[in-house]
């Protein structure tokens, strides 16, 4: 696929996609999901460092052991976040589930994309940017919402929050 039909299809600019390409740009996580589905793969092979995507097969199901989960591409620093995913097996899936480790950073700017998005917070305290308000979550809070308002994340604490983060996306066509 070339650079101009990657900025046609995932709606990003030829430049921007070629600072991502040649790694002067760490792109956001609903970067990642656009980019994705231009190529018509899950988020999880673009993280996780394979260098071939899994054929989607027939598999109803996986089970990913602890410890097994796969962590970000250790090349890629998607803005000082640590991501986990927690099904890269199952592939052709509409949900990713993820465990993050947000950053501390105040400066975070706000991400949108297609679809819904699942938290719970297992380690806190966390905040969540959404629309114009802010969302203090405790360990043991919850929330679910809609993924095209602009949103962001951060850790507040002494230490990093680890969130459960499931992002639904519409199956690709």
């Amino acid at each position: 696929m070339s650079l101009g039909q990657m900025a046609k299809q995932s709606g990003l600019t030829k430049g921007y996609l070629s600072k991502i390409e040649n790694s002067r740009k760490a792109p956001p996580f609903s970067t990642l999901v656009k980019i994705a589905k231009a190529l018509d793969v899950d988020v999880t092979f673009l993280i996780s460092g394979d260098t071939e995507p899994k054929a989607p097969g027939n598999m109803k199901m996986c089970i990913v052991r602890a410890k097994e989960g796969k962590g970000i591409n250790p090349k890629m620093n998607v803005h000082d976040f640590y991501y986990e995913s927690l099904a890269y097996k199952k592939q052709g899936k509409s949900m990713e589930p993820f465990i993050v480790m947000p950053s501390f950073d105040k400066k975070t700017r706000r991400f949108t994309h297609d679809g819904e998005e699942f938290m719970h917070v297992f380690e806190g305290p966390f905040e969540l940017l959404y629309g114009g308000e802010t969302y203090i979550l405790k360990k043991g809070d919850s929330i679910y919402f809609d993924s095209s308002v602009p949103h962001c994340g951060r850790s507040i604490g002494k230490k990093r929050a680890k969130v459960l983060v499931v992002l639904y996306s519409p199956k690709r066509s």
